[in-house]
C-alpha cells in the first residue's frame, strides 16, 4: 500500500507541483491531494493539470471540523506545508504528531515567526547583509518556525544580490532538496 502525502499550499505552488512531479511514478509514495485556504491560489491548476485533487477550504473549515475530519478520514503518512501561511490548530497537530512538515525560505532559527515568509523573508536576509541564506526544513509545532529541525540547506549571498536574487537562489534549494527530504523521511 502506497504511503501518503496531503499537502497544503496558500500560493502559486511551485513546490506542490515539484513534489506531485517526484512522486509521480513511485511505486511507494502518492500525493493523494492538495489543499489551499485560498480560492484563487495557483496551486489549483498546476496540481489538477498533474491529476491531484485539489480542494479550497475558507477559514470555517478549520473551526468547523472539515480540515480535522477530512484529514482523519485520508489518514495521510505527512501532511506537507508547501507554501501554507496559516498556522496549524493544535489539534491537528495533536492528531499527527510529527508527521506534519513545513519549509521555511531561510536558515531558522534566523528569519522566522509570523509575518516572516516569502519576500519579506528575503528582504530581511538583504538588508541584515547576510552573507549566506537557505532553507530550513523542520516539523510543525505549536510556534510558528519553531518545530524541530528535520534538514537545512544553504546558499551564498552576494553584496550585490537583491531580494529577487536571494529568492531565487531560494527557490532552486526548494526545488532540489524538499522532495528528497520527504521521500526520505516516508523511508524511514
Amino acid at each position: 500500500m502506497k504511503k501518503k502525502i496531503v499537502i497544503l499550499a496558500s500560493g502559486g505552488g511551485t513546490n506542490a507541483e515539484n513534489i506531485v512531479q517526484y512522486f509521480q511514478s513511485s511505486q511507494e509514495i502518492e500525493v493523494v491531494s492538495v489543499l489551499s485556504n485560498k480560492r484563487n491560489a495557483g496551486v489549483f491548476d498546476r496540481v489538477e493539470s498533474l491529476g491531484v485533487p485539489a480542494i479550497y477550504f475558507n477559514r470555517s473549515a478549520l473551526s468547523s471540523g472539515f480540515l480535522t475530519d477530512y484529514l482523519k478520514k485520508i489518514q495521510p503518512d505527512l501532511i506537507v506545508l508547501a507554501g501554507y501561511l496559516k498556522k496549524i490548530p493544535e489539534e491537528l497537530i495533536s492528531l499527527f504528531p510529527d508527521k506534519i512538515i513545513n519549509i521555511h525560505p531561510a536558515l531558522l532559527p534566523k528569519y522566522g515567526g509570523k509575518g516572516m515568509y516569502g519576500m519579506h523573508v528575503h528582504q530581511a536576509v538583504k538588508e541584515a547583509e547576510e552573507h549566506e541564506s537557505g532553507i530550513t526544513i523542520h516539523y510543525v509545532n505549536a510556534q510558528y518556525d519553531e518545530g524541530a529541525i528535520i534538514f537545512q540547506a544553504n546558499t551564498p549571498i552576494d553584496v550585490t544580490d537583491t531580494a529577487e536574487d536571494i529568492a531565487q537562489k531560494i527557490h532552486l534549494l526548494e526545488q532540489e532538496h524538499f522532495p528528497k527530504v520527504i521521500a526520505q523521511l516516508l523511508h524511514e
